[in-house]
């Protein structure tokens, strides 16, 4: 035999034994990490956000209903704005791998201008009662939505559900009556709902801090008392995006207030599974993959290029929020590009090789540009931003936290990364649904409400069966 041939080989098998050697260690070390089920808490604590020093003075619990409103004024300083707009024509053939392509943008522009009517979608935002509260400072906005009928001996389940960033309360409009109403939307009515979907302070019409550090655990603690104000002690929760995450904490500071957690979106940091992705491709079922996560997770090459390709905003917000947004919060035009192609490239990667994003094939431009008018009517780009930085740090000791309440996932096959049954479960020992959805992305109330809906149904009809 060729002796060059007989080194190569005897290359291959020693690295295929290294590799061997390399998934043992690991996955021993995985079992034993797993094991190490003890039942932590989040210390609940308290926190002040208002401008200036706490009052002495007790906290106005009141809760207030509120109404969105509009004036000439905004919409035409809206308009001035528009009209003066410069644009840097794209490249050829660049469709949306450069970012929003300008060609199409001229399209929105000229929709925004001269047919979105967004007295109309004032009054379609208050279809839902809207109401404020303050918390720990902060005026906190929230919709609640009650059931407009109940079987008989029936009481509604309150549910909370978070959205995350760009996204807003609005997200879940289309969403709320297969869940406050199921009967007359196609489902079942075995399982009705009340729900309630606040805006994250600084999002919105919720009072932005005006201190540092307010993260994700304050978000959840405050979201938590609202709960106690609407006078429920126990309640079920939902998000994605930053509203998996706030949920999630919500779920580590009160789990007895928690009765069900459901996700379509996870938050697995500091996890040993991480590792397996470098291993996962060749040793996938050692790993408890199954086929469906190895056509979702790999090639390894393309989840890493995707990443990197799909977060640079990420490291802008997590470390200068206030200078982009500097430039977003006085443009509507760039403040509606750097947005709506969250909406082209989350939603389906694929979306960039389109000359117009896709934006429409998932969603009308009525809903994008309400999403977008919410951020620029209220002026919370920046303060929205903050809330990366504000979450991006290395002694955040929710992430070693295990999540002791009972829990359902949705997994849509084009959320930015695909998390496996087994990642979840590390994080959450009592998952007891996980669902591989058919089609849908990172805005899933938003783009597939139907199918989000008969998720948390299911988890539901699970977690009462239990």
């Amino acid at each position: 035999m060729d002796p060059q041939l007989l080194s190569t080989s005897k290359g291959k098998q020693g690295v295929m034994w290294l590799e061997i050697l390399l998934a043992s260690v690991l996955g021993f070390v995985i079992y034993w990490f797993v094991s190490k089920d003890k039942e932590e808490t989040l210390p609940l604590e308290d926190g002040w956000w208002g401008p200036g020093v706490r009052p002495t003075a007790g906290e106005d619990e009141s809760i207030r209903p509120f109404k969105v409103e509009t004036s000439d004024e905004e919409i035409n300083d809206l308009h001035q704005r528009i009209d003066k707009v410069r644009l840097t024509p794209p490249l050829e053939d660049s469709r949306f791998h450069y970012g929003f392509n300008s060609n199409y943008l001229k399209k929105v522009i000229s929709y925004w201008r001269n047919e979105f009517d967004w007295r109309k979608q004032v009054e379609s935002l208050n279809r839902y009662p809207h109401f404020k509260t303050k918390i720990e400072g902060l005026d906190i906005h929230f919709i609640h939505v009650k059931p407009p009928q109940l079987p008989s001996g029936q009481t509604p389940k309150p549910l909370l559900m978070v959205h995350g960033w760009p996204g807003s309360f609005y997200e879940f409009y289309k969403i709320t009556p297969f869940l406050t109403d199921p009967k007359n939307h196609g489902l079942s009515d075995e399982h009705v709902f009340e729900v309630i979907c606040p805006s994250i302070p600084g999002y919105g019409f919720s009072e932005a801090s005006s201190k540092k550090g307010f993260n994700s655990v304050a978000t959840a603690r405050i979201f938590y008392k609202l709960m106690l104000r609407l006078g429920f002690q126990q309640f079920y929760i939902q998000g994605g995006d930053w509203g998996a995450l706030i949920c999630t904490n919500m779920a580590q500071l009160v789990p007895s207030h928690v009765k069900g957690l459901h996700l379509n979106m996870a938050f697995i940091l500091r996890n040993f599974y991480t590792l397996t992705l470098l291993l996962g491709w060749r040793f996938g079922r050692l790993f408890g993959y199954t086929k469906r996560d190895m056509e979702l997770m790999y090639s390894l090459k393309k989840i890493f290029f995707n990443l990197v390709r799909e977060s640079g905003y990420l490291h802008i917000q997590s470390t200068k929020p206030d200078t982009v947004g500097c430039a977003l919060n006085d443009s509507p035009v760039g403040l509606a590009a750097y947005i709506l192609e969250k909406f082209s490239t989350w939603t389906n990667p694929e979306f960039r090789d389109l000359e117009d994003g896709g934006l429409e094939r998932k969603f009308s431009l009525d809903d994008l540009l309400t999403g977008v008018m919410l951020y620029w009517t209220t002026g919370t780009i920046t303060s929205s931003q903050r809330f990366y930085k504000e979450n991006m740090r290395l002694d955040n000791r929710h992430e070693g936290i295990k999540v002791h309440v009972p829990t359902g996932f949705a997994a849509f096959p084009c959320e930015l990364i695909h998390v496996p049954e087994k990642w979840v479960k590390s994080k959450y020992p009592k998952l007891i649904s996980y669902s591989y959805m058919p089609r849908g992305g990172h805005f899933a109330a938003f783009e597939e409400p139907e199918l989000l809906a008969q998720d948390i149904h299911k988890f539901m009809g699970l977690l009462e069966r239990q």
